[in-house]
């Protein structure tokens, strides 16, 4: 956006006038392509519960349509409960959200770890209410190695949804966890230290 504010006018591949929302739709378009290509990376589960969020949220449906999307997805209503990521009950299914998963996950002894229940589970952990804020996060990334990459591709597609669908308290949620995502990475890396601490020994290293 900075192009409309430093130049008279903007033009399309053409040399025609491209307006703001012209431009933005563009920007959309590329950005859906992109995450839609990253969406092979992700695991049956988190595929599935990717597109039921974007259809529903979090809120509650109908079981029989769950399940067909679910076996379009190659994976099951019934295995996604038995992960721990969704509630099925009484011919309904609700994605659980961050707040409703265990505060004591621990993903070396999680035998079917997704990227959508890593993503949550670091939401959660995140939430200074919740989890503790970026330290308990970072002990979680410390933990899941190479996977957690995943996770922050989805992080990122979830933020794009609600932004899109204007689901404001999702947004925040997934905005913490993109913006704090460089920090939760340094402490994850290096144990945890903090800032100044890292400072001090290396100054003191150097005497």
């Amino acid at each position: 956006m900075a192009a409309y504010t430093r130049y008279g006018k903007v033009l399309d591949a053409e040399g025609k006038p491209l307006s703001v929302r012209e431009a933005l739709a563009l920007i959309n378009q590329t950005l859906d392509k992109a995450l839609a290509e990253q969406e092979g990376n992700l695991d049956a589960e988190s595929r599935w519960t990717l597109a039921r969020f974007e259809q529903q949220g979090f809120t509650e449906g109908e079981f029989g349509v769950a399940d067909v999307l679910a076996g379009a997805k190659n994976t099951s209503v019934d295995g996604m409960k038995g992960a721990g990521i969704l509630e099925s009950k009484r011919g309904k299914v609700r994605l659980l959200e961050p707040e409703e998963l265990p505060a004591d996950w621990d993903p070396t002894r999680d035998r079917r770890v997704s990227a959508w229940e890593t993503v949550h589970q670091l939401v959660r952990a995140l939430d200074p209410h919740a989890g503790g804020g970026e330290p308990a996060a970072a002990a979680l990334v410390a933990k899941l190695g190479s996977r957690v990459e995943v996770a922050r591709e989805l992080a990122y597609r979830l933020y794009t949804v609600c932004e899109r669908k204007k689901r404001a308290a999702e947004v925040l949620s997934y905005n913490a966890l993109v913006q704090n995502w460089p920090e939760i990475a340094r402490l994850a890396r290096d144990g945890g230290a903090p800032r100044a601490a890292q400072a001090t020994l290396f100054e003191e290293s150097e005497e």
